[in-house]
């Protein structure tokens, strides 16, 4: 599976954005990671994204996401035994196999830096099967700040609608997608009200234009604390001069940097706030197909 023609392909692609970007790329990296699930770069349903962020502690930094196939395999499972993370007594080490034995997951991300190595794995529900955030607190590894903030979820119209589960293994949290997200949590005050009650940083003018474009949302919630992490809220296009908000210098260079293959380009773009302040970021596809989940 490691010498596929697809994988030799797609590394070669990684390295030659990383270097436009002046990320450094190392094969003993990225390699292993595009090798352990290279069935998923020649299946006819292959999708993968690259995506940068203007963050300080992203800085330096180019990611990658692609859809593994098949599907019914465990990923986590896959990166244990190919030393893509370390095994660990961590709650999050048996998260993704309890989730798998109360829903119907219908399909995996997998996310790497070219830096960072092996990040996330992502569990996503069909759309007609969206999951409860109140049953899914239930779950005994689950952090216990989703149960925390249930009444904000269901405030918000958003407890019956969560589409993708990401799991971020270095971090130690959980990113928690809702799809079908009411038109009224985009709207100028009910951003400033959520994040006021949730103590995230003021949003800026530019991030309010943003947010009312926006098509979904997602929390970032951790073990260590009740509250939420982070909010992020994002927007989909196929060409960028349509966002309501300017693109920063460290975006525009990756957009002329990172290849997109067939059809339209497709972009994600989205602003996190965190109590203190704000980033962007971008997600630029390059293989991707209708009916795949947006997110970012």
């Amino acid at each position: 599976m490691s010498g596929t023609p697809e994988v030799a392909e797609l590394y070669s692609t990684i390295e030659e954005s990383a270097r436009q970007l002046d990320v450094p790329c190392s094969r003993d990296r990225v390699w292993p990671v595009l090798s352990a699930y290279g069935d998923a770069f020649a299946h006819p349903e292959a999708v993968v994204a690259f995506r940068v962020a203007t963050a300080l502690r992203h800085a330096g930094e180019l990611d990658c996401r692609f859809r593994t196939h098949p599907d019914d395999r465990d990923p986590y499972t896959s990166a244990i035994a190919r030393g893509l993370t370390p095994r660990t007594d961590h709650p999050i080490g048996g998260l993704l196999a309890e989730v798998h034995r109360r829903c119907p997951v219908e399909s995996h991300g997998i996310d790497f830096g070219v830096v960072g190595g092996f990040k996330k794995i992502y569990a996503a529900f069909a759309p007609d099967e969206l999951q409860v955030a109140s049953v899914l607190a239930g779950i005994p590894a689950m952090p216990r700040s989703l149960a925390a903030n249930a009444g904000f979820f269901t405030r918000h119209g958003l407890d019956d609608r969560v589409g993708v589960l990401g799991f971020d293994y270095p971090a130690r949290t959980v990113n928690v997608y809702f799809n079908d997200v009411p038109r009224e949590c985009f709207e100028p005050e009910t951003i400033r009200s959520t994040l006021r009650r949730t103590g995230m940083a003021e949003p800026s003018e530019q991030m309010l234009r943003l947010g009312a474009g926006a098509f979904g949302l997602y929390v970032t919630l951790g073990w260590d604390s009740p509250g939420i992490e982070r909010i992020c809220y994002a927007a989909a296009t196929t060409d960028l001069t349509t966002l309501p908000v300017p693109v920063e210098p460290e975006i525009e260079k990756f957009v002329k940097s990172v290849p997109y293959g067939g059809g339209d380009r497709k972009f994600v773009y989205g602003v996190a706030l965190t109590p203190k302040g704000e980033y962007y970021k971008l997600e630029s596809h390059y293989k991707w197909k209708p009916g795949a989940v947006n997110f970012i």
